[in-house]
């Protein structure tokens, strides 16, 4: 199938497939004789385990290591978990920071007036160093 199928098939856009063949997370496409890219089923599956691994929020390292582990048979499920257990501490992490954030703008908002008046709360915070 070309390119264009692959995306729909896959969900992933055409100029996305391309990136993943050029950075080495899919094999290089067949080519048919004028050129066009030809996906086989497997690299159906390989885009849509990577979509799948994309909408989770692994990098593309992490993503490279899981279709790695995915297609080696002698794998251990132990490194498979182990990576996506440090996935979810760093997206912890991320929440954590996320959090403080949304305290500190609601902070601010909430001093805020919000009315007709110039002086606002919120550009008073922004300027300060902290």
């Amino acid at each position: 199938m070309n390119i264009g199928q692959a995306s729909e098939q896959s969900g992933i856009s055409p100029k996305m497939i391309r990136y993943y063949e050029q950075i080495g997370l899919l094999d290089a496409a067949k080519r048919s004789n004028s050129g066009y890219r030809i996906y086989s089923k497997q690299d159906i599956k390989d885009l849509c385990f990577l979509r799948q691994a994309r909408d989770l929020g692994f990098s593309s390292k992490q993503m490279k290591e899981l279709l790695d582990l995915r297609k080696n048979t002698d794998r251990q499920s132990a490194d498979v978990k182990q990576l996506t257990l440090q996935h979810i501490a760093t997206l912890n992490q991320k929440i954590a920071q996320l959090q403080d954030m949304v305290s500190s703008l609601q902070i601010s908002a909430d001093h805020c007036s919000g009315d007709a008046n110039a002086d606002c709360a919120i550009l008073k915070d922004l300027e300060q160093n902290k």
